[in-house]
């Protein structure tokens, strides 16, 4: 039942609005349904499901869309004419449903697409780590041509305060790989340094790269496909 002045739910035995406090039955049948005679209002639910329905990429979204949508019709229905909006909430359950009928393609398209991408990405840092080594190799070489009292270095810093690398590749981390100096040693107490190392790993084996990169004084870049920058030092294979 409703209240003929304000289309308020009432129950059947109230006598007064609690809306509007109009004195709406007096003994008469009041109608099941009376029609409304103000200006109808936009269902907020309607609105809402609309708004998830949008978002129907997203499973929550959809479920929200779904269920608004039902609820806002069901209000519309019961109104008799007080809300409005049943083409909104219809729009938000389609794009709801339509929503969760695709959330098993898009499983299956990210299911194929996330580990391509994570090893063109992986691709892409182990390219760029054996082109760091390469960088590194030959700022050594300058350095030690630039300073023969000392030879080789096993600094990062040298290197970048020297301009012979970038403030990136001196800051030992560049696309998901770690970068080292080490092993540098003279043949003769207080003589220049006549050997080093340099290495690069993945920060996150399987994640940033697989791959490990290294070389020495003889420029020879060898690699070690599990990532271990120790054997690629002891037994790596020549990068081809």
């Amino acid at each position: 039942m409703y209240c003929l002045q304000c289309g308020n739910a009432m129950a059947p035995e109230d006598r007064v609005c609690s809306k509007c406090g109009k004195e709406v039955f007096a003994g008469a049948a009041m109608p099941a349904a009376a029609p409304f005679a103000g200006v109808p209002q936009t269902s907020g639910k309607a609105i809402g499901s609309l708004v998830c329905g949008l978002f129907f990429f997203t499973c929550l979204a959809s479920i929200v869309a779904i269920v608004l949508g039902h609820m806002s019709l069901s209000e519309i229905r019961k109104s008799a004419g007080r809300l409005k909006g049943e083409g909104l909430a219809i729009g938000g359950l389609v794009l709801g449903y339509m929503g969760i009928v695709a959330i098993p393609f898009i499983l299956i398209v990210a299911a194929i697409a996330i580990p391509n991408l994570l090893r063109a990405r992986m691709a892409a840092n182990e390219s760029s780590a054996a082109a760091g080594v390469r960088t590194l190799i030959t700022a050594e070489f300058s350095y030690s041509e630039k300073n023969p009292a000392k030879g080789y270095t096993c600094s990062l810093s040298d290197l970048s305060e020297a301009q012979l690398i970038d403030s990136t590749l001196a800051n030992s981390q560049m696309h998901g790989y770690t970068f080292e100096l080490q092993g540098c040693t003279a043949e003769t107490q207080d003589g220049p340094n006549t050997k080093f190392r340099v290495v690069a790993y993945p920060v996150k084996v399987n994640n940033t790269g697989m791959k490990a990169f290294c070389s020495d004084e003889s420029a020879v870049i060898k690699i070690d496909a599990g990532g271990s920058p120790q054997r690629c030092l002891e037994s790596g294979e020549n990068l081809q």
